[in-house]
């Protein structure tokens, strides 16, 4: 048995949130279809097999990312790397020009249904599944309704309701209760599987979750299923085991799978997980495949995770195909399920990358250079771009590009970001035949060093406001002159907010370092005085960006203050030091 770790879908939630597709798309008269198709898990105990139109069917699959106006542009594709089945997350109104495009392709679709708390622990809404009788009973309509209306469809391969909830429940409950919702989840879904079958005898019927601890659940509380699911990356190769040691009487298919995720992984030196080479991932898929395949006649193949567009912390992480790019990991997909590659021009292969000097001390704003080795199969031209992302720092998932001077040799010099944290930092080489090669390492920004005495550290440190709790407040004064950057001040969400500083005596002083947190100040001055009333300004700021503002200034007194003016986003004021130095 295994179990993700509860922090997994931080990678991917946002690439599968938004696979409701909206908006329904005319297509061409040639892509409907009238007649059905029929599919059935036959055979016996061990000996298994799925069966389309009375042919034996092994699913070689991946999950479905692009947008269903999508459609008719990537499903060639598709059909080119030997790909006969894709999965959803959600089957609704919009769903029927991607069963109509699959089809005309030679591509099925596991049409999924979502129910909460669905997408990975932590993801979607708590249901009680004891007493919420409306919800229960809108999905008892609702996902027979959309069956009615595409069981016809020759796209539809079979209908997968659930995806990750019984491990997801953790996040609503605990204990006793936990049991108790797990075992009416999944009491839920074998109605809704009982009412499948009573509308369409002719597609099985599935359920997804994260982890095989989900299928005890499912054996005592869903016998109607005809297979069961899981989602499982680099310990897929445990499933035939917890199979046999389970006792089960069912097949089952893998609907995600792929290389190890951020769960799974070793922290690097910054305390971050450490993301698996495109060498690594390209490996993972064909261990995943070589895993479920070696399970025969009980798994029945598998849809991997993913072929999707997005060019973003969980794009990179996880798609065949960010941006449209292909990469290592598409093509051993593509060799996994029989595809011929022997003529493709493939991506290149960033053998090595590293960081100038200390990873864990990079200057804010200041230079940062990376060393690659890249090589390129086919000998095409390589063109470089570096990228940041702020996961770590924010949660955020875009990847930001920075200009870059390539001094030749691999060797990449950018400038670090301003605003301190651990940071990921992305080399992208790309062919120009539509190939890319992805790798990252993590930097930690930190603040420039100063030459002199910080004289504000440990003194005294009064504010307008303070955040008394939440999140990782409280968030007094003291904590922007007690030395450490992981610590800070937060006003309320108003102007103006100010910070001052008691030295005890006057004193000069000739620089000052301000450690912005994210809530920073777009407008501030700081001021010097002798008795804590009367303020001089010694320096404006008015087009603050957030940071680390770093400045000399000539300035003298025994009180020190920040006085802002206005606030650069809509919460408050928030610094994790305030540095006068001497």
């Amino acid at each position: 048995m295994y179990k993700p770790h509860a922090s997994r879908r931080r990678i991917a939630a946002p690439l599968t949130a938004g696979l409701l597709a909206a908006g329904a798309l005319a297509l061409p008269a040639q892509h409907a279809h009238a007649a059905g198709t029929v599919v059935k898990v036959t055979g016996s105990q061990g000996n298994w097999e799925l069966s389309v139109n009375g042919s034996p069917y092994q699913i070689k699959g991946l999950t479905w990312g692009p947008s269903v106006a999508d459609a008719e542009k990537y499903m060639p594709d598709l059909q080119s790397m030997g790909v006969n089945t894709i999965r959803t997350w959600g089957t609704d109104a919009s769903s029927k020009p991607l069963f109509d495009s699959a089809a005309s392709h030679g591509v099925k679709v596991i049409a999924g249904f979502w129910l909460q708390p669905g997408g990975g622990p932590g993801s979607g809404g708590c249901v009680n599944y004891l007493t919420d009788t409306d919800y229960k009973n809108q999905m008892l309509a609702e996902f027979p309704k959309w069956v009615d209306t595409y069981k016809d469809n020759p796209g539809v391969l079979m209908w997968n309701v659930g995806n990750e909830s019984v491990l997801g429940l953790q996040n609503c409950y605990s204990g006793d209760e936990l049991e108790k919702q797990r075992d009416a989840y999944t009491t839920l879904v074998n109605d809704i599987t009982k009412k499948i079958h009573a509308v369409d005898p002719d597609h099985p019927v599935t359920s997804t979750d994260a982890w095989v601890g989900a299928w005890p659940y499912y054996k005592k509380n869903a016998p109607d299923l005809d297979l069961y699911a899981v989602n499982a990356y680099n310990a897929v190769c445990d499933v035939k085991s917890a199979w046999e040691q389970g006792g089960y009487t069912k097949p089952y298919i893998v609907t995600e799978t792929g290389p190890a995720g951020e769960w799974e992984v070793p922290d690097d030196a910054n305390g971050v997980p450490e993301e698996p080479t495109d060498q690594a991932k390209a490996a993972g898929y064909t261990k995943a495949w070589n895993c479920v395949t070696g399970h025969k006649g009980v798994a029945l193949g598998a849809t991997m995770f993913h072929y999707g567009t997005e060019y973003d912390f969980g794009g990179i992480w996880f798609n065949l195909i960010p941006a449209g790019q292909k990469r290592l990991s598409y093509y051993a997909v593509k060799k996994a399920y029989g595809a011929d590659t022997s003529h493709d021009n493939t991506p290149p292969v960033i053998a090595s990358m590293s960081v100038d000097g200390d990873a864990a001390k990079v200057p804010a704003g200041g230079d940062l250079t990376l060393n690659t080795q890249v090589t390129d199969p086919d000998g095409d031209q390589i063109s470089y771009e570096v990228l940041v992302n702020s996961m770590y720092i924010d949660q955020g998932k875009a990847l930001t590009p920075l200009p870059v001077t390539d001094l030749g040799g691999g060797r990449l010099k950018v400038t670090a970001p301003d605003r301190p944290g651990v940071w990921k930092v992305y080399v992208k080489a790309t062919d120009g035949k539509g190939n890319v090669g992805v790798e990252t390492r993590s930097v930690r920004v930190v603040p420039p060093p100063v030459n002199g005495t910080n004289i504000a550290v440990g003194k005294t440190a009064t504010a307008s406001t303070y955040q008394p709790g939440s999140g990782d407040c409280p968030c007094p004064a003291a904590n922007a002159v007690d030395g450490k950057n992981d610590t800070r001040w937060a006003s309320d969400w108003s102007d103006p907010q100010w910070l001052q500083v008691d030295l005890g005596t006057s004193q000069a002083f000739k620089h000052v370092q301000l450690n912005w947190e994210a809530s920073y100040a777009k407008a501030y001055t700081i001021q010097t005085s002798d008795d804590g009333q009367n303020w001089r300004t010694v320096h404006e700021e008015t087009n603050g960006n957030g940071g680390v503002d770093d400045f000399d200034v000539s300035g003298a007194g025994r009180y020190v203050r920040v006085n802002g003016t206005a606030r650069g986003t809509g919460y408050g004021y928030s610094l994790y030091e305030f540095g006068i130095y001497s």
